[in-house]
């Protein structure tokens, strides 16, 4: 299933066919209204037009005699190819047993969103993605697991409420469901909805006759029992765990897990893999996981990169704006909107949108500040839903397609130790499964390139709430031709952990020394800041036992050791560092700092920091690691020539925002 929808456009058409800029009036309405044609929904869950699941024609005769044209699933019809139904309850009881869609319209009331009115619930466009995963699931025996991203307004949260409903109400006994959510309001409302459907649910369809209602269990708010099935509905919070604990679960929505609190004594990875080892690996056993976007680099963000690449148990959904009927407005002048038109509405048209979704998409985008917001409030692609701000450093496509670039290599994991804490003697790499350190490349011990390794220090704190210490290695082949993609630099090695300044000083040596006598930069400012002159004066003892320390330059041409970052230096750190994203200038392994790239932005201000939340320790790594390898390059007459000037001509502007180009200086 597409995740980064690009609507209607069939595999063999070609974007330059449908070039808006070079198609006549007549032609742009020959195509929109081809498409407005194929977004004509003939669903009709009576008849069984247009369902989910593999389906057969079959007859049947309503009341009065008269032979009736539908389709019904395969499976049922294998059913009554065995055991013909002979009245219309006992066709109903069979049919809701195979078809929930058929269900859904005949048993289930919900209330209309748009006129809060009491009606059946027909499942509408991506309601019915979402089915087609879950029940193909379901008929292949396997268990039903899903990452569920969210757009506004489509029905997400009662489409899978509903379906744990119908497994519960029709298909099992005894099999209880929880409701989890990052407040209890959240669960409490999504419950809400389950009580309204059982209002009006057909006392004859019902598994003893009477109408099935929601009873308080053994005196718990958190817990009810659903009389005729006697299975158990529970609500909880992601801040309050112990209330769903020790219960006997088949089935869990977890809904809004973006938003889950995460510390060290709460994670959402913590919570679910808790819950998750209550659900059984059973046919029927449901475990969805959804959410509206909330950033990148948290739990939700990883969950659903995992079930994108098909590495988890999950399937991953994403339902687009432009798959949302009510995200359509009808257009009074197309000439006028074909004018007003810029590069990304023409995008839209170029993969599928009809100009009826554009025309709404260009009112709708007046009430925001920014494009960036807007695309965060209805993304068109699931790209686009993780990207919550405009402020962004780095453009969203240039990240994802560093991370899409990142090789299939599992790193090695362990710790570089020597034959003492503050000793360099012996220093070797130790595999251990749960070790700081990842390894990608170990250093190539018969190079004969002097600093071939380059290794940079993040310096943060010893405690668990504080900054991660990050120490980056690079590969820099610096006497290699920047044109062979082999020979680019290459981050082949990281270490992150918290731990006391003079064992991080220590150890940044160490894995130096292990890298072949790697060139050691420590990012200095928070060395040179310590109040008791701590920092400088481990620097100077390090490089008393490890003098192969990068040193700047002073004003005054004295050498200082470490890297500054200042108002001058971090600002070129970064835009070679964009510069180097956008040209495939490096290899990178770790996800992390993909991650962090995403969140990395432009305060008020005009600095740059993470978002709040988010860290840039492995980031600056890279940076300050590019702009140096950058400035040897220079030395030898083979640079990129990053500078400021260069970088916007050569098209760097369209990578960043306007606001981080203003403070490019």
């Amino acid at each position: 299933m597409e995740n980064t929808t690009k609507t209607n456009l069939k595999s063999n058409d070609k974007k330059e066919e449908f070039d808006i800029d070079h198609l006549s009036l007549d032609r742009v309405l020959v195509l929109n209204a081809e498409r407005n044609r194929e977004l004509e929904d003939h669903y009709d869950p009576i008849a069984g037009v247009g369902c989910s699941a593999p389906r057969v024609g079959y007859t049947w005769h309503d009341k009065t005699g008269a032979p009736v044209q539908i389709m019904i699933p395969e499976k049922m019809a294998a059913v009554l190819e065995q055991s013909p139904c002979t009245s219309d309850e006992q066709w109903q009881l069979l049919r809701i047993k195979h078809d929930f869609e058929y269900w859904c319209a005949t048993c289930v009331t919900i209330l209309d969103k748009l006129t809060g009115r009491r009606v059946k619930m027909v499942l509408n466009v991506p309601q019915r993605r979402v089915l087609a995963v879950l029940e193909q699931q379901r008929l292949a025996g396997e268990p039903l697991r899903l990452v569920l991203l969210k757009a506004r307004q489509w029905g997400g949260s009662t489409l899978v409420q509903i379906y744990m409903a119908w497994i519960q109400l029709v298909l099992k006994t005894n099999w209880n469901s929880l409701i989890c959510g990052h407040l209890r309001q959240t669960s409490a409302a999504l419950k809400g909805m389950y009580t309204r459907a059982l209002r009006n649910y057909p006392k004859h369809l019902a598994r003893d006759g009477n109408r099935p209602v929601l009873k308080t269990y053994e005196g718990s708010r958190n817990v009810q029992q659903l009389s005729g099935s006697e299975s158990l509905i529970i609500t909880g919070s992601a801040q309050n765990q112990d209330a769903i604990r020790g219960y006997d679960v088949k089935m869990a929505h977890l809904t809004e897990v973006a938003f889950w609190p995460d510390s060290t004594l709460h994670s959402p990875e913590d919570v679910i893999r808790s819950i998750g080892g209550t659900v059984p690996l059973e046919p029927l056993t449901m475990l969805v996981l959804e959410s509206t976007a909330n950033g990148v680099g948290n739990y939700f963000h990883s969950e659903w990169l995992r079930a994108k690449a098909g590495t988890s148990d999950k399937k991953a959904v994403f339902v687009p704006w432009t798959q949302i009927a009510i995200y359509r407005q009808p257009v009074t002048d197309v000439s006028q909107l074909l004018s007003e038109l810029d590069d990304y509405e023409k995008w839209l048209w170029e993969n599928g949108c009809t100009l009826e979704m554009i025309n709404w998409y260009h009112n709708k985008r007046k009430e925001y500040p920014s494009h960036g917001l807007m695309m965060a409030e209805f993304p068109t692609t699931d790209i686009e839903a993780f990207t919550s701000t405009s402020r962004h450093v780095f453009a969203p496509e240039l990240v994802e397609r560093l991370r899409d670039s990142i090789p299939p290599v599992e790193p090695q994991l362990g710790d570089v130790v020597a034959r003492g804490a503050h000793t360099l003697v012996g220093a070797e790499f130790m595999p251990a499964f749960n070790g700081p350190m990842k390894v990608w490349r170990h250093p190539d011990s018969n190079t004969r390139m002097r600093n071939r390794y380059m290794v940079v220090v993040d310096v943060g704190g010893s405690n668990d709430s504080s900054d991660w210490s990050v120490i980056a290695v690079i590969d820099t082949h610096i006497d290699a031709a920047f044109s062979q993609e082999e020979l680019m630099p290459e981050v082949v090695a990281q270490w992150r952990d918290h731990v006391d300044l003079d064992l991080l000083v220590w150890k940044a040596a160490m894995i130096a020394r292990y890298y072949c006598n790697a060139q050691l930069v420590f990012e200095s400012n928070s060395l040179e800041a310590t109040r008791s002159g701590v920092g400088k004066t481990l620097l100077e003892t390090i490089m008393g036992a490890y003098p192969n320390v990068y040193q700047r330059r002073g004003k005054d041409g004295s050498r200082m050791p470490g890297f500054h970052t200042n108002r001058d230096t971090k600002p070129e750190a970064i835009y070679n560092l964009i510069a180097y994203v956008r040209d495939r200038a490096y290899i990178e392994h770790d996800k992390d700092a993909v991650n962090e790239m995403s969140t990395y932005e432009l305060d008020p201000k005009g600095r740059y920091n993470a978002r709040r939340g988010a860290h840039d320790d492995i980031l600056m790594t890279r940076a300050i690691g590019l702009l140096l390898i950058e400035r040897r390059r220079i030395e030898e007459g083979r640079s990129r020539a990053v500078t400021k000037d260069n970088f916007m001509a050569s098209g760097g502007g369209q990578h960043t925002s306007q606001l981080a180009i203003e403070f490019l200086v």
